[in-house]
């Protein structure tokens, strides 16, 4: 009887992450398979859900929503923000990334989602936040 990924279980993988509109956001195709630990929480629940009972070699494609991604998307989470009280030394760009440092040291990535000659509004939701993401995978192995 073939072995199926438990919690715990060591897992490598290839996915091919799509959103409902077909376009591709991220595959590991072409490139090492993806390896976490069933329960470690180092990809997103839904995914892992999708993995547990797989057997090496065994191939399915899963609609995750976001509750089970990277959540909802949150409104109080875009701020517009007077651009003097930014201190960059750099050219802010719609659509980049800055880190925000928290003073208990987490850093939390931000987007730049507008910009005007007196503002900038920054959003701290996660770029697929509110999105169904579907997920080709293929389970590789298990340790």
């Amino acid at each position: 009887m073939s072995q199926r990924a438990e919690r715990g279980s060591i897992v490598r993988v290839h996915y091919t992450g799509r959103l409902r509109d077909g376009s591709i956001f991220d595959s590991s195709e072409g490139g090492e398979p993806l390896e976490f630990v069933i329960g470690a929480g180092m990809v997103i629940p839904g995914f892992e859900r999708a993995v547990i009972g797989m057997q090496v070699g065994e191939k399915k494609t899963v609609e995750i929503p976001p509750e089970e991604a990277y959540g909802t998307y949150i409104e109080e989470f875009v701020k517009e923000v007077p651009r003097s009280e930014l201190h960059v030394d750099f050219e802010l760009v719609e659509g980049m990334t800055l880190e925000l440092h928290t003073e208990s040291g987490r850093v939390i990535p931000i987007t730049v989602a507008k910009l005007t000659e007196e503002t900038v509004t920054l959003d701290a939701n996660h770029p697929l936040a509110g999105q169904t993401l579907i997920f080709d995978i293929e389970l590789v192995s298990i340790a």
